[in-house]
Parts: structure tokens; C-alpha cells; sequence
């Protein structure tokens, strides 16, 4: 029997209630998914430099190439949503269906480019013999078994724009037990398991994520979640495909964009110094952690407004935005308090080094001003995008980072003393305007009138 949290109407009762029941436990598993590099990296570290170095940029290129997948289901997260609102769950399932055939194809791609590409790309970069070998032998594993990945991922999207969050967080924390345990016996070769070293790592994401796949596949065909998937009357829609290909590929766009602009900033950074480039990659995590569960608001208002636009009240699809905001902007008013005062103290988990502790605590207390408007630039970005808006917040991205953000670290470190300040200035100030531009598109509301 379904338990009454399945059965619940999100397009009903107050909109505060329905964005904390679907946000906590988004919030939840995307914290889990951070676990993986994390734990990737604290084991490989015992293999040496080359295989950390290898690790750590093969594990980037994966990254770039993930947000290629990630964008496409954007489309499926925004049109299940919508026909879920309207009542169509037989439309809903058709929309499943063409988005898992674009997640096999697209893993198929991805599988040909690790077997056959993943030296070329890692020698890009410059680095090392012994840093292409380590880095290729985990990137080719972990790109001829992206399908696992596509399949966690796809009926996790499906799950969470029916409504049902709660199932994926599960499937989410069954996963990365699995990884957690499992990683150190296939690097290291302990009790029956071979010694794989790094390719041990890339292994254990795709046995695990397999493992992930399976029962969110079971949870799916068997109905024991909102949604109930079936092949029943199965066959390709091309036009429904091209119409998922057209809301997925702008948010694809974006969070490559997004990745490459990150490579940039590393660039600009890297003149001032060792210690200026470790700072800048230090903020770098704290700001994950605090964009996780701003991204957890802004997926399940997205859902919200997906699904309340479905069932024709573009009002309360406007709310779920606003109010994800205010939620997230009132924690880190609090939170950037702590952060103001004890910035030296958050610095040590990582470091003690006096200088990296230093100059860390100065690039976050600068990030404060971004983190009052994370809330504002992220959580709507996602909502639009969760409407089917992709192309706007494509065009925002591209815009802000390449025109604004770019251009800002590469003149402001010329005015401003020390120079490594300016990088980060310009990376609030970017951030800044992309609030501005989204607060004022969300408040008119051309994204309530797209089509999906």
C-alpha cells in the first residue's frame, strides 16, 4: 500500500509546507553525491602525486562531460513535472521513456570517447606521462560505465518532478554506503578483492552507481513511488525527443560554461602565487557546501512551479520561487554572521598553514556579499530551468561570465591592491548582476507562458 506522502497533491495546501517536505531530503542526497570525489580522493591520496594529479583532472574532464547529462534531463525534470500537474501520468510515462532512451544513447557516446579518447584529452593539459596514465585508467572506467550513472540519475529526476523526493534519498544513501566501503578493498586489493589501485576508484562509482540504478529501476517498475514506469505501448517519439533534446541542451550549455569558467579563474589566479591559487581552491569547497542545499530549494521549487503551472496556477508557481529565496536568504544571513567572525576557525579544517589560513579567511569574508545573493541568482535560475526556460538562463551564463565575469578578472587585479582580491571581486560581482537579471525576469514572468 503507498504511503499517503506519495499520494500527496503538490499543486494544493500551503506552498511553504509542500517546498520544506520536497527540499530536505534533495538537500540530502545531493550532500551524499559530494561524498564520492571526496572519498575517491582520500584513498587515492595514499597512492602518490601522480595518481592525486591524475585523479583530480580526470575527475574534472568527467565532470564537464556529467553536465552534459545532467543538462539533458533538465528537459525530462521540467515536462514530467508539468504533465504530473495536469493529471496526465500516462503522458508522464511517455516522457520517461524517450528520457531514458537519451540516457542510453548518450552513455553509448560517452563509453566510445573514454575507450578511445581518454589519453588525448588528459595530454591537454600538460601535465605529467605518469599523471595521463593514472588519470586515463580511472577516466576510461568511469566513461564506459557512465550508463550506470545515467540510470541513478534518470529515475532519480523522474522520481523528484513527480513528487516524490524522498525515494531518491534513499536509493542515494544505499549507494554511497556501498562506495564507501567498497573503494578501499578495490585500491588496495584487501581481503578477496584484487589491487586496482586508481582504476579501483573509478570501479567502485560504477558498481555502486549500478547497484543505485537497479533499485531505483525497481522502485520505479514496481510502483512504489509516486510514479509507476512502464514499456507498455513503448515506442521512439522522435518529436518528443527533439523536445526534450531543446529544453536539455541550453541547460548542457550552461553548466559546461560553468565548469570552463572555473578553469579560467584557476588561470588568472595561478600568477599570484601558490598559496593565492590553494586559497581560491579552498573557497571553492566551502562555497559547494553552501550552494548544495541552495540547489536543493531551487530543484524542488522548480518542481513546484513545473507542476502548479501544469494544473494552470501560475501564482503559486511564482510563490514556490519567492519563497525558496527568502528561506535560503534568511539562513545565510545567519550563517554569513558565523562566517564574518570564525571565517580563521572554518579555514583550519582544512589548513593551518598561517599564510593559506590567512589569505582564505579574507577571499571568504569577500564571498559573504555572493553568498546574500546565491539565493536570488541560484534557486530562481533553477526554478526557470525547472519550468523549461533553459534558454534564458543559457543566454545569463554566458553572458555574465564570459562578458562580465572574464573580463573583471582579468582588469580588476590591475586597480585593486593585492591584485589576487580583484579574481574574487569579480566573482561576486558577476554573481551580483545575475541575481539582479533573474529577480527581474522572475518578477515579470515570462517563464509562466513557456511552452514545454
Amino acid at each position: 500500500m503507498r504511503s499517503a506522502a506519495l499520494e500527496r497533491d503538490w499543486t494544493k495546501g500551503s506552498v511553504l509546507r509542500n517546498l520544506l517536505a520536497l527540499s530536505w531530503p534533495v538537500i540530502v542526497g545531493q550532500s551524499l553525491n559530494m561524498l564520492g570525489p571526496t572519498v575517491d580522493m582520500i584513498w587515492v591520496g595514499k597512492l602518490g602525486a601522480a595518481a592525486v594529479a591524475g585523479v583530480g583532472i580526470a575527475g574534472m574532464a568527467v565532470m564537464v562531460l556529467n553536465s552534459l547529462l545532467m543538462g539533458l534531463f533538465t528537459g525530462v525534470r521540467a515536462m514530467v513535472a508539468r504533465f504530473f500537474g495536469a493529471g496526465d501520468s500516462g503522458g508522464a510515462n511517455h516522457i520517461a521513456q524517450q528520457g531514458f532512451v537519451i540516457g542510453i544513447v548518450f552513455s553509448i557516446f560517452m563509453a566510445f570517447v573514454g575507450i578511445f579518447f581518454a589519453e588525448p584529452i588528459l595530454s591537454v593539459f600538460g601535465v605529467e606521462p605518469d599523471v595521463v596514465a593514472e588519470g586515463a585508467a580511472y577516466m576510461r572506467i568511469q566513461l564506459t560505465g557512465i550508463v550506470t550513472m545515467s540510470l541513478v540519475m534518470m529515475a532519480q529526476t523522474v522520481m523528484q518532478a513527480s513528487g516524490d523526493t524522498v525515494t531518491p534519498m534513499k536509493i542515494a544513501v544505499f549507494f554511497r554506503i556501498i562506495h564507501v566501503i567498497l573503494c578501499p578493498f578495490l585500491i588496495f586489493g584487501w581481503w578477496l578483492f584484487p589491487q586496482l589501485g586508481v582504476s579501483g576508484a573509478a570501479l567502485t562509482n560504477v558498481v555502486s552507481q549500478g547497484l543505485g540504478g537497479a533499485l531505483a529501476l525497481w522502485f520505479l517498475f514496481t510502483g512504489r513511488t509516486r510514479m509507476q514506469l512502464t514499456l507498455k505501448n513503448f515506442s521512439l517519439d522522435g518529436s518528443i525527443i527533439w523536445r526534450l533534446v531543446k529544453i536539455g541542451f541550453p541547460a548542457s550549455i550552461s553548466g559546461m560554461h560553468r565548469m570552463f569558467t572555473h578553469l579560467v579563474l584557476v588561470w588568472f589566479m595561478a600568477p599570484f602565487g601558490t598559496i593565492a591559487l590553494a586559497a581560491h581552491t579552498l573557497v571553492q569547497r566551502v562555497d559547494t557546501f553552501v550552494q548544495t542545499p541552495c540547489a536543493g530549494f531551487g530543484q524542488s521549487a522548480g518542481v513546484l512551479a513545473g507542476q502548479n503551472l501544469g494544473a494552470g496556477q501560475p501564482d503559486r508557481a511564482e510563490k514556490s520561487g519567492w519563497l525558496a529565496v527568502v528561506l535560503f536568504t534568511g539562513i545565510m544571513a545567519v550563517a554569513s554572521v558565523a562566517i564574518w567572525f570564525w571565517a580563521e576557525k572554518i579555514v583550519h579544517i582544512f589548513s593551518t598553514e598561517p599564510e593559506l589560513v590567512r589569505m582564505t579567511a579574507a577571499f571568504i569574508r569577500i564571498q559573504i556579499a555572493g553568498y546574500m545573493m546565491f539565493g536570488v541568482a541560484i534557486i530562481l535560475s533553477l526554478c526557470v530551468e525547472g519550468v523549461g526556460d533553459t534558454l534564458f538562463t543559457m543566454g545569463v551564463t554566458l553572458v555574465s561570465m564570459w562578458l562580465i565575469q572574464v573580463p573583471l578578472a582579468y582588469f580588476l587585479p590591475q586597480v585593486i591592491e593585492p591584485g589576487y582580491y580583484g579574481v574574487r571581486w569579480a566573482m561576486v560581482i558577476a554573481l551580483v548582476i545575475r541575481a539582479i537579471i533573474y529577480g527581474a525576469y522572475f518578477k515579470v514572468g515570462w517563464w509562466k507562458r513557456r511552452k514545454v
